[in-house]
């Protein structure tokens, strides 16, 4: 695999001519330094040769000879000459010996020569080399002082032209290392500077051209989804959709809810005398009325269950609750004004019945209809709810659960239950964590009957502060093999003082204990506040958190957000998960998630996962890892931790 380079072009070009220019200087100084030595050899040699000429021609003269004591020593010294010897082989004729000082005798030069006038005499002489003595000084280096100089100036004008002249493909070079960071968006368009401009200018349209496809290929998506689990008139859902919802929540344990079913009177005849547009319009009302009613739950499922026939599915209410809600839609009807030939006061009936874990989805539907029978009996806009021996009555209001809740908090009492995420290549990504409290009773609450009260009595940021705080000083205890995943509420992140004391806490723990945290926050009200989450969720990935983006697929919303904060793991609501292997519609809503994050280093997790069917399909699919009782059941944080080889050796017998 390519890796860019460490090392810039300018910086490379500017090495290299530096180097070159560097080596020159160092040969012709070495080059130099040889030949001034060897002229000064020669000089010497040149000069002591005529030196021996002299003496010579004067020991051939008779009167030369008896007259070269006076003037021979004071030649030889102003010649540099220490040390004279003339003789031949019956003894030394004259000898002269200088009085310089000699720091070191070794570098005296030693010349022997015969006399060619006066054959059988020899001259031998020891000298001073040239330059010996000689220091530097200005003005004898002068020239080759300026040419250095001239050198070395022209060596930094020529680095900073050149670059000056890259500036334009470093800038490119810089561009590219942004890309290969991810930060594609910050970069899309380059400077003018950029070189080579054909380059820079292929590169933008490249990046317009794959943003222009990642959009048209999130619009696609969400197009697909749309089709398959809304209805197009309404925006609600549609009955795929609801069926899918209603089968999870029955399947899961410790559910109750209630199915409120609304069906408008005489529908065809209302089409084959007024039309269609005005019928549509008719159910668009409709539909705007049941969708203010139902934004006080956020669990709540409302669909378009047939043509003139709405559904709304509300979970972990109690009965009391959804009675009142019922004559809330009824009221809201009864201020509708339909168009004839419906009667304005008998052309809505509802049905209601109540459900719990365990039931069949069948049944509860037949309920629900026989219960919108006996209100279409009475003759008028009424409702009526289907008469079961279990009743799922929960007289908890807000001021209970507030002073139940305060306690938990005061004493941390949330007990946090876990369970392992596991991955294709059968390693432990992360253990989810789960809370549950304890009521007056001492009956343990799951989070989905409790959180709903927290968010109502104003809770959610004292929940995630309990939650969290717990789960750092888990991390401090646990080795370092462990790996902790925490859920965020949105409401707790809108508030700037949770968030405050969120990133005080990340940053007074170690690193190796954040780089083993994971947060994470639901879809939902991350697609709807993503302005506002931005900003937290950058905050947690550069504090070395991972982010995790939960219940991906319970609502229908483009799934941009995705490359927008670059979330680590995507969880699956699991609705989308239960029974996939049965459902084709589940599996076209997963394979598009898992297309929207092809392009990013997002990973697609499904949650729920119940058997090895479930499984099966799911790995056929594509998804990264798994968690669900197929691999592991929820346990208690305080029975001691799960082990990995443990969840592996029961994950091994169950495929």
């Amino acid at each position: 695999m390519r890796k860019a380079s460490g090392m810039k072009l300018t910086n490379r070009l500017v090495a290299f001519v530096t180097l070159i220019v560097i080596c020159a200087i160092f040969v012709i100084f070495i080059g130099g330094a040889l030949s001034f030595r060897k002229l000064g050899q020669d000089y010497l040699t040149h000069y002591l040769d005529g030196i021996v000429e002299v003496i010579d021609q004067e020991m051939a003269d008779p009167d030369g000879a008896t007259s070269m004591s006076r003037w021979l020593p004071k030649l030889l010294k102003a010649s540099n000459v220490v040390e004279l010897e003339i003789g031949n082989e019956s003894g030394v004729v004259y000898a002269f010996k200088g009085l310089q000082k000699l720091p070191d005798p070794s570098i005296l030069h030693h010349s022997d020569y015969a006399l060619k006038q006066n054959p059988g005499f020899y001259v031998r002489l020891q000298s001073l080399p040239p330059y010996t003595e000689f220091t530097y000084s200005i003005g004898a280096m002068s020239f080759i002082s300026l040419a250095i100089g001239i050198i070395i100036l022209g060596l930094i004008w020529g680095l900073d032209w050149l670059r000056r002249q890259l500036l334009g493909s470093e800038l490119l070079e810089e561009r590219g290392r942004m890309i290969l960071a991810g930060r594609v968006d910050e970069h899309a368009i380059g400077d003018e500077r950029e070189w080579p401009a054909t380059a820079s200018l292929a590169l933008d349209q490249m990046i317009t051209e794959l943003k222009d496809a990642r959009q048209e290929r999130s619009r696609f998506d969400t197009f697909i989804r749309t089709h398959t689990f809304l209805d197009q008139l309404t925006g609600a859902a549609n009955r795929v959709l609801f069926d899918s919802r209603l089968q999870s929540m029955l399947q899961d344990q410790d559910n109750h809810g209630a199915v409120i079913v609304i069906r408008i009177a005489d529908w065809d005849e209302l089409v084959s005398e007024r039309g269609r547009e005005v019928a549509d319009e008719l159910i668009q009302d409709v539909g705007v009325v049941l969708s203010n009613l139902v934004q006080r739950y956020p669990d709540t499922v409302l669909a378009r269950y047939f043509d003139a026939e709405f559904a709304i599915l509300l979970s972990q209410q109690s009965v009391k609750e959804v009675k009142l809600f019922t004559n809330q839609i009824m009221h809201a009807l009864d201020r509708l004004v339909p168009a004839a030939p419906l009667e304005a006061d008998n052309w809505c009936h509802i049905g209601v019945t109540f459900c719990a874990s365990g039931e069949r989805r069948g049944r509860v539907m037949d309920e629900a209809d026989m219960a919108l029978r006996s209100a279409q009996l009475q003759g008028t806009n009424s409702w009526y709810a289907f008469k079961k021996d279990q009743q799922f009555e929960d007289a908890r209001g807000s001021v209970r659960w507030r002073t139940l809740l305060d306690t938990i908090f005061n004493r941390e009492g949330v007990i946090l239950y876990q369970q392992p995420v596991v991955m294709l290549d059968e390693t432990v990504l992360h253990r989810e964590l789960m809370s549950r409290i304890r009521d007056e009773n001492g009956m343990l609450i799951k989070a989905s009957r409790f959180m709903r009260a927290v968010e109502q009595v104003g809770f959610s940021a004292r929940m995630d502060k309990v939650v969290v705080t717990q789960t750092l000083r888990l991390l401090r205890q646990q080795p370092v093999t462990d790996a902790l995943s925490v859920n965020l509420s949105v409401e707790a992140l809108l508030d700037k003082t949770f968030v405050k004391w969120l990133r005080n806490e990340l940053l007074q723990t170690p690193r190796t204990v954040l780089n083993r945290l994971s947060f994470e926050i639901p879809e939902g009200g991350l697609v709807k506040h993503l302005d506002a989450m931005r900003p937290v969720t950058r905050m947690l990935v550069g504090l070395g958190c991972k982010l995790v983006v939960d219940q991906a697929g319970r609502t229908i919303v483009s799934t941009h957000y995705i490359k927008d904060i670059r979330a680590d793991y995507i969880k699956l609501h699991r609705s989308l998960v239960r029974e996939i292997n049965l459902r084709q519609e589940n599996q076209l809503f997963v394979r598009s998630m898992l297309g929207a994050c092809a392009n990013t280093d997002a990973k697609v997790i499904a949650v729920g996962v119940e058997n090895h069917k479930e499984w099966q399909v799911l790995q056929q699919l594509g998804v990264s890892g798994g968690q669900g009782r197929f691999f592991a059941p929820e346990l208690s944080v305080e029975k001691g931790t799960f082990s990995n080889d443990k969840v592996l050796n029961m994950f091994h017998k169950r495929s």
